[in-house]
């Protein structure tokens, strides 16, 4: 009988995972400027968690739901973290990176120490760019709360004195323009040969009398409210998707309150007032020492411009698989192509597409589009291959989290050069990441693939790990082009030969697997599971995976981030390990492989191990059976992983992480292992 443990919080596992992101920003051995930028990131992490996670958290807690999902409980505990972790962030930040950052002349000035030229710069820029755009409402029957936009600065004061009517309205808002930057470099005649800067919020601190001539300023704070901001829109009750998304994109960025940052001066007071406002629980308020959005501290790395503090430049290399044929095409006629990002560039996708615009002989070209960036290259070629006469196909998804309204724009700029744009599934997310381009060769038409664990994004390839793979395999571009057909007419579940889609075979298919090495195990036989991917919280398959390991089976699992499986309990999943990959680059391929009774299986998938990916995204997995790629890809993206000690984080049997034992600069940093083996475009061994 199989013995199933409570599950480890999701909640808490994110929160968690973003402990291990900030631990970076505590270590010596990571320069500096990369530690402020693990900083930055971690803040990042939490704004988008609040954004999307903690509505329903919060709205259990006001209503005292004590069962269930979301509870009262359940949102103690996550603010009580939450809580945690940025103080954290702020002990670090004073604590650790000021000084560091002081000792390598980098400074934040504050008023009271700036010098009498530098208070007279401060003061003009003050007059010039900031005055004119702000706008302060005091607050009467006539001026009610203003609407405070999601995630924007905001100041609250307190009055002394009567107004023009002789009024004594005592609270003022100030609205801080988004246009306006956080940080100001001061003027380079002004700094002494240092990297000086003066903070928004101290610009304003410093002249805000000025804003009331003839009133005391008695108190003051910065504030800054997080609202939920996961679109939700009834497919099956709209006229069109794209009209009804840009309707609440408009709405997004005054959704519920869920969160309210304040200065850590802020009276009790003014404290109690906002919250009241933005009706939220006390646990809902954070008082930081420092800058109410840390995540705006990353812009100091472009503007002190100090590579020495930054890690050493990294240049992927071209894929020596296509450096001697220069026909895509041809090359691929020859056998498929294997891509490891960042350590290999993203160009070759890009030269497909160059190739596929200007060959008279290409005919179509199919692509979904999840997540492409500001980037427009992607986009520009897809316009002139339509321009070129090249029947052009792209499935765009407008609900990409954060990314709707680029997504509503590239689609709407395909749509006005000819293209045809479809947007999938109703009801699904289409998370797939797919390129089929198809040629005229003679008599018969011929099909180039694409298929990838990571977006179609030029940026994020660069710091993103992810696998590409290129094929000419007349059975997988079969089934791609099975899956374009499905997006584009939502006809009947594709019967697919090689590869698996969610929510149709997917999940499946990997309970099917994982339960046969439960059984071959269970029978003497090798019964092996090796996972990589993002996040594991399907409940479905977490609880096969247990059931496999207290049959026998070895699984070791390479999660990222949140991950609800307690690993190595003793009796219970002690056959099962558990390690997060934290490092300078993000872990983002997914990679899944089976050892059944001497049987290999090795799948890699757009798809995570998540309900959502499973059950309410289009995803796709696929096989890999050229001999040589399948060694590669074990290789490089399971043993190496497992065998890193300078950035694995290994789950405990309490469900907490014990942190890496090595430096990082240790021999045994799988990331570095990795960019020193396609450094300069080899191709060496990792034991080379």
């Amino acid at each position: 009988m199989t013995i199933q443990p409570p599950l480890i919080d999701r909640d808490l596992s994110i929160l968690a995972f973003n402990a291990r992101v900030l631990d970076w920003a505590a270590r010596e051995e990571v320069p500096l400027l990369e530690r402020l930028r693990y900083l930055s990131i971690v803040s990042s992490n939490l704004d988008e968690y609040f954004e999307v996670r903690m509505a329903n958290l919060l709205h259990a807690a006001q209503a005292h739901v004590q069962e269930g999902e979301f509870n009262e409980k359940g949102f103690l505990k996550v603010s009580e973290k939450a809580h945690a972790l940025v103080a954290r962030q702020y002990d670090i930040l004073r604590n650790q990176l000021h000084p560091a950052m002081h000792a390598q002349n980098i400074r934040i000035v504050p008023h009271v120490e700036r010098t009498p030229e530098q208070r007279r710069w401060v003061g003009n820029y003050f007059r010039r760019e900031v005055m004119p755009l702000l706008l302060p409402v005091s607050l009467d029957p006539a001026h009610p709360f203003p609407q405070v936009a999601n995630k924007s600065l905001n100041f609250i004061v307190k009055l002394g004195g009567q107004d023009a009517l002789g009024r004594s309205n005592s609270i003022a808002i100030i609205k801080v323009p988004r246009a306006l930057p956080r940080l100001l470099p001061l003027p380079l005649a002004l700094c002494g040969g240092k990297n000086l800067l003066v903070s928004l919020p101290s610009v304003l601190r410093a002249h805000l009398q000025e804003l009331f001539p003839n009133r005391s300023i008695e108190q003051l704070s910065q504030f800054r409210v997080t609202r939920h901001s996961d679109l939700a829109v009834d497919e099956d009750d709209v006229g069109n998707l794209l009209t009804a998304l840009r309707e609440g994109l408009q709405q997004r960025h005054y959704g519920k309150a869920v969160r309210l940052e304040v200065s850590s001066d802020c009276s009790d007071e003014m404290a109690a007032l906002l919250c009241h406002q933005f009706e939220l629980l006390p646990q809902a308020l954070y008082r930081v020492r420092g800058p109410v959005n840390l995540a705006r501290m990353g812009m100091l790395i472009d503007l002190v411009n100090r590579p020495e503090l930054m890690f050493p430049p990294f240049h992927c290399a071209y894929p020596v698989a296509l450096q001697g044929e220069p026909s895509m095409f041809k090359r691929l006629q020859q056998g498929d192509v294997l891509v490891h990002l960042p350590f290999e560039s993203f160009d070759p996708v890009l030269e497909l597409l160059r190739q596929a615009v200007k060959d008279p002989q290409v005919v179509s070209i199919q692509q979904t589009i999840y997540r492409t960036g500001s980037d427009p290259v992607l986009i520009d070629l897809l316009c002139q291959a339509v321009r070129s006469g090249k029947e052009v196909t792209a499935l765009v998804e407008l609900k990409a989290r954060f990314d709707e309204e680029a997504n509503i724009n590239w689609s709407e700029r395909l749509e006005t050069v000819g293209a045809q744009v479809v947007y999938g599934v109703v009801g699904l997310k289409t998370h797939a990441k797919i390129l089929l381009v198809t040629r005229r060769e003679g008599r018969r038409l011929k099909r180039y693939g694409h298929l990838s664990t990571g977006n179609y994004n030029p940026r994020t390839a660069r710091l993103y790990t992810d696998l590409g793979h290129f094929t000419a395999d007349d059975a997988l571009t079969g089934d791609m082009q099975k899956v374009f057909a499905h997006l584009a007419s939502q006809s009947n579940i594709p019967r697919l030969s090689r590869m698996l889609m969610a929510p149709y075979h997917l999940q499946n298919t990997m309970l099917r697997l994982i339960r046969q090495a439960g059984k071959a195990a269970a029978s003497g036989q090798r019964g092996r599971i090796v996972a990589k991917m993002n996040a594991l919280t399907d409940e479905t398959l977490i609880r096969a995976l247990i059931e496999a390991g207290q049959k026998g089976a070895q699984i070791d699992l390479i999660v990222r981030g949140a991950c609800m499986l307690p690993a190595q309990i003793a009796d219970v999943t002690g056959n099962i390990r558990v390690r997060s990959i934290i490092g300078r680059l993000l872990e983002h391929s997914r990679v899944f492989y089976f050892d059944i009774a001497g049987t290999e299986h090795l799948y890699l998938s757009s798809a995570d191990w998540m309900n959502r990916n499973m059950l309410r995204r289009i995803e796709v997995a696929w096989p890999v059976r050229e001999p040589a790629l399948r060694q590669r890809i074990i290789d490089e993206c399971l043993l190496a992983y497992l065998h890193d000690e300078a950035l694995a984080w290994q789950m405990q049997a309490d469900g907490s992480y014990l942190r890496p034992v090595a430096p990082i600069d240790s021999p045994r940093n799988v990331q570095q292992a990795l960019m020193d083996r396609y450094r300069n475009g080899t191709h060496r061994t990792l034991a080379d």
